[in-house]
């Protein structure tokens, strides 16, 4: 039953905004130009046509690096990326564990053991003193994930990984155009791979990429994602197991496209998450992440902690559910860490028998004791803005401010639903 004398629109008052924030995915007679052009070639498989060599070609330029491969999504660019890098039967792999469950899921997929770590407080990412004490002789890589967009401390990351002679596979996702030190996102380790699903701040609904300084592991990834084919062997000569894990002319086209725009939409992003930071830092219940110089995050999210002590120790799920309906678009982040996952507790990783024997280690490792504090927190604290809300206005963010204050300051409104 609505309660017209309630202020908060979660309660039937009026909402602190109607206007939607920008619209996602952004696109325009770019992306029509040309998807018209692959449309018209009939050379709609990148196995005949020209977008995706030219993508890659300016997606590696893009990224400062020597290699770039478009693959069908960012999951596959990962397990790929594993192949490449050598990681097999029953290795080890740490990851964090606080991240999308791809990043973990793809070490199954290439037969290994993920091996989860904890992250650092300040970033959500990985923590390279948790990596360090998880290392055994089973350990052959890393996955550091930059997460929102921020990177990882990727100097003491490769620093661990030389002195353990350990693989780097960055999850860079969320992080086209990020850098850390000066040196771009996926550039650090033997290999990079990056996403174009439908949120990504470039996207192509679906996609991937990989990237790398590496000829050995280029070539490698190229004939993983061509049925185990050679770059100029004939048609239906296959030297490796692998699959058709190609990226359409289509996708590669709108990708063009939305490279041409992402240097310019990472600085709005980052002129907009700037003002929101000077915003949040006085605004009081949340608590913004702010990267120092030497992070330069994509924003592909806009994280901040959620104190629930300031609003009458309001669940966040409830509170999220009131930003929502002030019109706000709060994310409410990953509900726990990934060795909490159904997946991972009950070791469900194939409805049959393993592709390869059965994973080697597995049964020494039980994820329900696993327990990695910081990332407990961040799922308990951690709420995110997407992308597009920082493709506005200061009025747009300013009206953030307006919903938290709003709610802290009707508080008792909801104090008696803390469900």
């Amino acid at each position: 039953m609505v309660n017209i004398m309630s202020k908060l629109a979660i309660n039937g008052g009026s909402p602190v905004r109607e206007k939607p924030f920008s619209q996602w995915p952004i696109y325009d007679d770019n992306e029509n130009q040309y998807l018209q052009k692959a449309l018209e070639s009939r050379l709609w498989c990148k196995t005949a046509g020209k977008f995706n060599d030219e993508f890659e070609e300016k997606f590696a330029r893009f990224q400062e690096v020597k290699h770039a491969l478009t693959v069908c999504n960012g999951t596959i660019a990962l397990r790929i990326a594993l192949f490449a890098a050598g990681v097999s039967e029953g290795d080890e792999v740490i990851v964090p564990s606080y991240t999308f469950i791809a990043t973990a899921t793809s070490v199954i997929e290439a037969n290994a053991v993920p091996v989860f770590a904890d992250v650092e407080p300040d970033s959500f990412n990985i923590s390279p003193e948790s990596i360090e004490k998880l290392i055994t002789p089973r350990t052959k890589a890393i996955i550091p994930v930059h997460f929102g967009g921020a990177p990882a401390n990727m100097e003491k990351i490769m620093q661990i990984a030389k002195r353990h002679n350990l693989k780097v596979i960055e999850d860079a996702a969320q992080a086209q155009g990020a850098a850390y030190n000066g040196k771009t996102a996926g550039a650090w380790g033997d290999a990079g791979t990056f996403s174009f699903q439908l949120s990504k701040n470039m996207t192509s609904g679906e996609g991937g990429a990989i990237v790398t300084n590496d000829d050995e592991i280029a070539e490698r990834c190229w004939s993983y994602h061509n049925c185990g084919r050679k770059p100029e062997s004939q048609w239906y000569y296959h030297y490796n197991m692998g699959g058709n894990f190609r990226l359409s002319e289509f996708q590669a086209a709108v990708l063009l496209a939305q490279l041409q725009r992402e240097k310019d939409s990472i600085a709005l992003r980052t002129k907009n998450a700037k003002y929101l930071d000077k915003l949040l830092t006085n605004t009081e219940g949340v608590t913004p992440i702010l990267y120092p110089d030497n992070v330069k995050s994509s924003y592909y999210l806009y994280i901040l902690k959620y104190n629930s002590s300031v609003f009458n120790n309001l669940p966040k799920m409830k509170f999220v559910k009131a930003m929502n309906a002030e019109g706000i678009p709060m994310l409410e982040g990953y509900p726990y860490p990934l060795y909490k996952q159904p997946v991972f507790k009950n070791k469900n990783f194939w409805a049959a028998k393993p592709p390869v024997n059965s994973l080697l280690a597995s049964s020494a490792i039980d994820y329900n004791k696993c327990y990695d504090p910081e990332s407990e927190k961040a799922c308990e604290c951690g709420l995110w803005f997407p992308n597009y809300l920082l493709h506005g206005t200061e009025k747009d963010l300013e009206d953030i401010v307006k919903a938290i204050d709003k709610i802290r300051e009707n508080i008792s409104e909801l104090s008696g639903d803390l469900k």
